[in-house]
């Protein structure tokens, strides 16, 4: 009951019972004390039977017409606006969309459900219209609005900063910036020119790289050893990997084995393999520190050269000369057209530990190498001192790989203790990018069609990965080897790579095509533009 409607009725001297109180809520106290009486045993619907005069003159009124039991109305509604700026609700960030899905999950789910990319490229290119409409934004190319993390999820890019006008402000005019399309007059489209640009720009064609190796091979007696190269594919499509004390020849035309060589009547066994260009001659090197050279249409040795005196572990083809470097610490350049009797051209000894990873640039002017001694070394064709001297990495530097499609990019990676894949302008002698691949880097390759790039990994992940440059977004992820991938080779025509590990197998994965790559593809209009002027 009201207490103010109680308290009415004991100063006027109406006798009725207090109903007792509600638990946590204080009660009210009488003037008079309580008797006894008929009118307590009445309900509320008696006591309202009074006549309305009488009703009137002891001012009372129905507990559900009283002050505390009205219900509250009012002619005004300020809303709680917590994100005032209109342009960053138009952009959902990823943080927020995960935090979202963790909340409309079902108790039953154990993680929220990830949106596909089709679904997530849909709303960033709505998302992207109205900015345009809106906010009048210049927006019009939809890949530089895309990002993707290194697990994989994908989200607005962070790199693209918001404005932060005043919501519902009076402007005497909308700037829109000024775009290179430009829209015919009898155009009938309501949007704006940034908007068309951005419907017909081009679309991204997801590529769907298979999981699974379409080949497997045996390679008993494959060396676990992080600084040796046993794995090498040649411009004739011929696989050389060294097992053991032997150098076998794989045909990737017709499947069928050779054995090249067995040093096991020497006392010897191989460390390394490299093709020269042409495909026809095989470099090998040995646990003694022998350099020999291998006509493979013959199966006869060419010339042996020696002047290590420890392992050759990493071979570099340049024209008719060959590049070997050994445990010695040292780098030695054989002309394969002089006799065996004679010396290197050139030695390099500025490495102080086991040069174990050695390449020649596209263009053959750079020699990048580098050594157990965590260090990266860049030489010229006719220096005896090197160019460059890259000490970043903290571990030992196996894997390097030119870039076939910018001049003076180079890749390396690092071992156990480094884990990261660091890219270098040899141009400037700067660093140009580094990422954090979270395991060892055995080996580096760069695709021939695309600006991508394949990483092997050791301990701990054991995995193959691709990456797309110069956004180092991770493309796909291969698992299947049981050890650490040590090996890896491209096929001539680009298409297909090859991993060998410590679990004595050769794997064949189709990671890249021949297709057109997503930087190289253009829109409708802009095909018919090249079509209609390639008449002219």
């Amino acid at each position: 009951m009201d207490p103010l409607y109680e308290r009415r009725l004991s100063l006027r001297g109406t006798k009725i019972i207090t109903p007792p109180s509600s638990p946590l809520t204080p009660r009210m106290k009488s003037r008079t004390p309580h008797r006894p009486s008929s009118l307590g045993k009445r309900t509320h619907s008696t006591l309202f039977n009074t006549p309305p005069t009488i009703r009137r003159n002891l001012n009372l009124s129905p507990p559900e017409l009283s002050p505390s039991k009205r219900p509250v109305s009012g002619d005004r509604f300020i809303p709680v606006r917590s994100r005032p700026i209109l342009s960053s609700i138009l952009g959902i960030t990823e943080n927020e969309s995960h935090s979202a899905q963790k909340q409309t999950a079902t108790p039953s789910s154990s993680q929220p459900r990830e949106p596909s990319p089709e679904s997530h490229k849909e709303a960033v290119t709505y998302s992207c219209l109205l900015r345009n409409e809106i906010l009048g934004s210049d927006i019009t190319d939809l890949p530089m609005t895309l990002s993707q993390s290194t697990d994989g999820k994908c989200g607005m890019s962070p790199s693209r900063k918001q404005s932060s006008p005043s919501i519902l402000q009076f402007r005497s005019s909308l700037s829109r910036p000024s775009s290179g399309f430009c829209p015919t007059a009898s155009s009938l489209s309501p949007l704006t020119p940034s908007s068309q640009k951005l419907l017909l720009s081009p679309k991204r064609v997801t590529r769907k790289i298979s999981k699974t190796p379409f080949k497997v091979l045996d390679a008993p007696e494959l060396q676990d050893d992080y600084y040796l190269n046993l794995l090498d594919w040649s411009s004739s499509n011929m696989l050389a990997v060294g097992l053991g004390t032997s150098v076998y020849l794989w045909n990737a035309a017709n499947s069928q084995v050779n054995k090249l060589h067995d040093f096991q009547s020497e006392g010897d066994c191989v460390t390394s393999v490299g093709w020269a260009e042409t495909g026809t001659s095989l470099c090998v090197g040995t646990r003694t520190g022998i350099v020999s050279i291998w006509d493979v249409q013959t199966n006869q040795r060419v010339a042996n050269y020696i002047r290590h005196i420890e392992r050759v572990s990493s071979l570099a083809w340049k024209n008719t000369t060959v590049c070997s470097g050994s445990r010695d610490k040292s780098i030695c350049q054989w002309d394969t057209r002089a006799s065996s009797g004679e010396g290197p051209v050139r030695q390099l000894n500025f490495h102080t530990q086991e040069v174990c990873g050695l390449r020649w640039s596209a263009d053959k002017m750079h020699l990048a190498s580098g050594g157990n001694d965590n260090r990266l070394l860049i030489w010229n064709e006719h220096s005896f001192a090197p160019v460059h001297k890259f000490v970043e990495h903290r571990a030992a530097i196996k894997a390097i790989a030119w870039s076939p499609h910018q001049y003076g990019l180079l890749a390396t990676g690092g071992g156990t203790q480094d884990k990261t894949i660091r890219f270098w302008n040899v141009t400037t002698g700067q660093q140009l990018n580094h990422i954090d691949t979270g395991s060892q880097v055995c080996n580096l390759c760069w695709s021939l069609h695309s600006q991508e790039i394949v990483s092997t990994h050791g301990f701990s992940q054991n995995e193959i990965l691709i990456w797309r440059y110069p956004s180092l977004l991770q493309v796909a992820k291969l698992t299947g080897h049981a050890n650490r991938v040590l090996y890896l080779s491209l096929s001539p025509d680009g298409q297909t790579i090859v991993t060998g590990a410590g679990d004595e197998t050769l794997r064949f994965w189709n990671v890249f095509s021949k297709a057109c790559t997503p930087k190289d593809q253009c829109s409708p209009l802009e095909e018919a533009i090249s079509n209609s002027s390639s008449f002219k």
